[in-house]
């Protein structure tokens, strides 16, 4: 992990898509109610389908457009920047995947974090971008999560991670597993700070992210229908080998298992954290 020159926000707004993962034209069929739907609707319905409220996976600059007040956000750590210290390859080297991916989103890597206001309320925000490497953790997402933690310790400022990961990034091997003693670690810090920690899993919240800090939050929000878990649902039942309950590892079902607090549609997700702060008095 090195340091590479720091992009202001404006520059990062600019190099990413806007259009996450949403392909182009004018109409698309929704994945949840199959109906067409017009895009610029879903888009300004905070890229959720007006007809069955299927939420669309976003990517992190999206996602702090919508949480945080207009202007407010002031990002950090954007000098970090991967490295590849195995030299990892398998059909391509790990570089050349780097690359390619900073090439398509803009951004050094799966991160993106920084100080910002919610509904007016002054916090620390961290958010896993999907659209890069499919929100992998490896070195540069587990010291960018970190160091989040520790400046809200620091300021006494609510901390507010959104996650949306694959898990942990293969190519780092242990190195990214490491990750999650460590953010762990900055977490249990955090708790005997007094801190306050509300996460956010949206869809897919997996691997080594679900099985660290996205489940140690002191409040635990989840988008509808969002896939929460450490393993997938297929390997799961390949490895029982029994049927999985209906909508196993999604949003709803874990909120009746009580491993989330509630289920917050995206257009109520501000109001919902701005809630939670002031009930912790900061």
């Amino acid at each position: 992990m090195t340091q590479a020159p720091a992009k202001s926000w404006t520059e990062l707004k600019a190099q990413t898509p806007r259009k996450n993962s949403i392909p182009e034209g004018l109409w698309l069929r929704c994945p949840g109610c199959g109906q067409m739907i017009y895009r610029k609707q879903m888009e300004a319905n905070l890229h959720v389908c007006p007809e069955c409220q299927h939420h669309y996976r976003i990517g992190a600059v999206e996602r702090v457009r919508q949480m945080a007040d207009p202007g407010s956000f002031e990002p950090m750590f954007t000098g970090l920047s991967p490295t590849d210290p195995l030299a990892f390859r398998d059909l391509k080297s790990y570089a050349d995947r780097l690359l390619a991916e900073q090439i398509k989103t803009g951004q050094v890597d799966a991160v993106v974090a920084g100080t910002a206001f919610v509904k007016g309320r002054a916090a620390m925000l961290c958010v896993l971008d999907l659209s890069f490497m499919m929100g992998s953790m490896g070195s540069v997402v587990g010291e960018a999560v970190t160091r989040s933690i520790e400046t809200a310790t620091e300021r006494n400022l609510p901390l507010v991670i959104v996650s949306g990961s694959g898990g942990a990034r293969m190519q780092e091997a242990g190195l990214s597993l490491m990750q999650m003693a460590k953010t762990s670690a900055a977490l249990a810090r955090l708790d005997d700070a007094g801190g306050l920690f509300i996460s956010v899993l949206t869809d897919p919240t997996t691997g080594g992210v679900t099985a660290s800090f996205a489940m140690l939050g002191d409040v635990i929000f989840a988008e509808p229908k969002a896939l929460i878990g450490f393993a997938g649902p297929r390997v799961i039942q390949q490895t029982i080998r029994q049927e999985l309950p209906e909508g196993f590892q999604r949003a709803e079902y874990l909120l009746q298992s009580g491993m989330v607090d509630r289920v917050v549609p995206r257009a109520e997700l501000r109001s919902e954290i701005a809630r939670v702060i002031d009930y912790s008095g900061r």
